[in-house]
């Protein structure tokens, strides 16, 4: 994904585009939209892939109803009657325009459904929209040679408005279709001076819409919530099944290491080599209690020189271990890119890690970003941003100064406006406006001064 944008979502009322980069890092005051604006990013990523209607509840993002989720305009101006979001990603097949998505929500009772849709590559789009409550359906299509619409206003085989969404992406595809037998309800015909729509124009158009051309460019993302699970001294055996506060992430370390010993050495030489940079841990294992399909504990050591210190419990080396695992585990996980997470998308990443501990996963990021992976991190931490541009400055990975995008989030009244940072070679911050570090310094000079000084800002 290249670039988003938003409109009338939640806090953000104006049209707000914001450029996403291999790694991107949401910086703010709390309440300014930035897990909202991850929230959108994975409702997108799943409509884009054909009918499926977004779900703005689904763990770990809880956005609620239309009227929590539209942006309402203070007490005069009232509550915003739909809100848009959009996305435009690399190109498929090596074409070199990007591939677009953009979609319009509007009220269907207490929520909020797509009442418009279009996909686009270069010249060629398709856009499919609803009319009259739902009722009256008119898709639009064009490529180079010219433009054709269409309509569809009849009975349905459903008077539900979701499933009727899905039903009408399913009929425009097949009205594209370049197959005899296409269906005779939606038919497109020309716009002014366009030419009919031949089989060529309907196979690119198609392939537009098509899922399989989608996965080649976006992948389902994987979406961590900001605290993740408490960690227990004894685990019970249970099918891995993925949760956003990383429950399962003992259940896979235990899997792997009972039944392929191979990726099992891969993932721990990892996990060490960044709790030994982090100072963390040295050494984690799995210690079974019994066979395979009994009780299990994670644990952890920690050298002093040359020594060895004892084996130690999750439970008792401090709370950021464990919150740290389930992001780590699935940075490092050596099934990643078959299970197409290619897409990361991280709220506070560094929560409950001391300040080191925070710089050394800023580089973590900083290199598995720039190994064919999006990362987009939502942070509080100076410490893990300051490490990202050192990193730059320093070359201390394959990361370059265009492939990192920083994303401050500020309030102004009612609103909130995304403000695009950028890093040059010499880790020098660009284009951060006055108020970016106004709260830091302010809280600098009160540890100076034990006062802010007279006529600071």
């Amino acid at each position: 994904m290249n670039e988003i944008w938003l409109e009338n979502f939640r806090c953000f009322r104006e049209r707000q585009t914001a450029r996403l980069a291999p790694l991107t890092l949401l910086v703010g005051e709390n309440s300014t939209g930035k897990t909202s604006f991850l929230a959108m990013i994975r409702a997108l990523t799943s409509f884009a892939y054909g009918s499926l209607v977004p779900d703005f509840k689904e763990s770990p993002y809880d956005l609620g109803s239309f009227d929590e989720i539209a942006h309402h305009r203070g007490a005069k101006g009232g509550r915003a009657d739909s809100f848009g979001a959009g996305f435009s990603s690399s190109a498929i097949n090596g074409d070199q325009d990007p591939w677009g998505f953009d979609v319009v929500f509007r009220r269907v009772g207490t929520a909020p459904l797509p009442a418009s849709r279009k996909h686009s590559l270069g010249n060629a789009w398709v856009a499919d929209t609803w009319h009259d409550n739902f009722t009256v359906l008119h898709a639009t299509a064009a490529t180079r040679r010219g433009k054709w619409q269409a309509s569809l206003g009849r009975p349905f085989p459903t008077s539900d408005p979701g499933e009727r969404w899905r039903f009408s992406h399913l009929l425009v595809r097949a009205a594209l279709s370049t197959e005899h037998d296409r269906p005779t309800e939606v038919q497109f015909t020309p716009v002014g001076d366009s030419p009919p729509l031949n089989d060529g124009d309907r196979e690119e158009l198609r392939a537009l819409m098509s899922p399989m051309a989608l996965a080649r460019v976006w992948m389902f993302p994987f979406a961590s919530a900001p605290v993740r699970s408490k960690p227990r001294r004894t685990y019970d055996p249970a099918r891995v099944a993925y949760d956003p506060e990383g429950d399962y992430a003992p259940m896979y370390l235990a899997e792997l290491h009972s039944e392929n010993a191979e990726a099992w050495e891969e993932l721990k030489s990892k996990l060490e080599s960044f709790g030994v940079a982090a100072g963390l841990f040295d050494e984690i294992s799995i210690r079974p209690l019994g066979k395979q399909s009994e009780p299990f504990q994670v644990q952890v050591r920690k050298y002093s020189g040359r020594a060895k210190g004892p084996w130690r419990n999750l439970v008792d080396v401090g709370y950021g271990v464990s919150q740290a695992l389930p992001v780590l585990t699935e940075l490092f996980r050596p099934d990643a890119d078959t299970r197409h997470r290619k897409v990361f998308l991280l709220q506070q990443p560094e929560v409950h890690l001391h300040p080191s501990a925070q710089a050394a996963l800023g580089s973590l990021l900083g290199e598995v970003a720039s190994r064919q992976r999006q990362l987009i991190v939502e942070t509080h931490s100076d410490h893990l941003l300051d490490r990202v541009r050192m990193d730059i400055r320093d070359g201390a990975s394959n990361l370059r100064p265009e492939d990192v995008s920083i994303l401050f989030f500020e309030r102004d009244n009612l609103d909130v406006h995304i403000h695009p940072l950028q890093i040059d070679e010499q880790g020098n911050l660009l284009g951060a406006p006055e108020s970016y570090r106004r709260f830091f310094m302010e809280e600098v000079n009160r540890s100076l001064w034990g006062r802010q000084p007279v006529g600071a800002a």
